[in-house]
């Protein structure tokens, strides 16, 4: 793990989208439900990385890259920080990948750690997200996270079969009201 770094991506040029698109197809291809469905082009995940780079670039999340000792980038995550107006407080978990050969080295891991820190540097005190993995599952339980519940049948993976997705959320800061 020592041999990780995360880095906040403020802008995301060609070799980054090469980068991020790698990990996405590699995850997606390895069965992860996070959008996508098989074949899992280039192409498709170019375009989503680019309007990923867009979203950043006007301030409505923030991008991490996890990038291993030779720069290359092994797994990314992301705080959707733009919230209908009622909900400033709170931040999206989302896209959270670790390409399959870097897995259980902490990666995931140092990813979580950096994107609560931004989430709190943005003034979010309110962290949710969903996940369809059980190993996912248990890095955010591990992490502190709160286990909602699990809604079937809630999307698809790659191959089309349903599955289940299972929320949490994480309370950042002593202001939100976790009786509710």
């Amino acid at each position: 793990m020592s041999d990780v770094r995360i880095r906040r991506l403020d802008t995301i040029g060609e070799r980054e989208v090469e980068g991020l698109s790698d990990v996405l197809i590699d995850c997606v291809e390895g069965g992860a439900s996070v959008s996508f469905m098989l074949p899992m082009t280039r192409a498709k995940a170019g375009a989503f990385w680019r309007d990923v780079a867009a979203s950043a670039a006007r301030g409505e999340r923030v991008v991490l890259a996890a990038e291993n000792a030779d720069g290359e980038i092994i797994g990314t995550a992301q705080i959707i920080l733009a919230q209908p107006e009622n909900q400033p407080h709170r931040g999206d978990l989302a896209k959270m990948l670790v390409h399959r050969r870097a897995r259980r080295l902490g990666v995931g891991r140092a990813l979580l750690v950096a994107a609560e820190r931004s989430a709190r540097e943005a003034g979010k005190t309110l962290l949710v997200l969903d996940t369809a993995s059980d190993d996912a599952e248990r890095l955010y339980a591990r992490g502190g996270w709160q286990r909602c519940g699990v809604i079937p049948d809630y999307a698809l993976l790659p191959d089309g079969r349903p599955c289940a997705t299972t929320y949490f959320f994480k309370a950042l800061g002593a202001t939100t009201d976790q009786s509710r």
